[in-house]
């Protein structure tokens, strides 16, 4: 599995990194525009991305920013949503504004800081990820 995981926090992205390197090759971005260009040349090389991990808040663009973009970019390439990649938020903003903008935009699940491991391998089982 090829994973995209953006995370600007040092601490939650060594844990984030750890615990899906497990899975596959993890790519680690420190911001948002730098998710944006990993998504983009992975998608140029043929090796696109088959899970993604946004914070929501990271410099530069921020994860909602970040997931707009990539829905964007399959739609202009006619990858059906149901073709896309998978999208996990994960954040420490729990609120129900927070988590329903993220569905809208088009994220598959959204999990809440700090990561429960437990919890997290659970959603990866259900998107068919693990």
């Amino acid at each position: 599995m090829r994973i995209l995981l953006a995370e600007d926090d040092f601490a939650s992205r060594k844990f984030m990194d750890k615990q899906l390197s497990r899975y596959g090759e993890c790519d680690v971005m420190v911001d948002g525009e730098e998710a944006v260009d990993a998504f983009l040349m992975a998608l140029e090389d043929d090796e696109p991305y088959d899970l993604v991990c946004l914070d929501v808040m990271m410099p530069v663009m921020d994860g909602y920013q970040v997931l707009k973009a990539i829905r964007d970019i399959e739609a202009q390439r006619g990858i059906p949503r149901s073709k896309g990649v998978k999208v996990i938020m994960t954040t420490a903003l729990n609120d129900e504004r927070n988590v329903k903008m993220a569905f809208e935009l088009g994220c598959e699940a959204y999990a809440g800081k700090p990561i429960d491991v437990e919890k997290f391998e659970k959603v990866l089982s259900k998107l068919g990820l693990i």
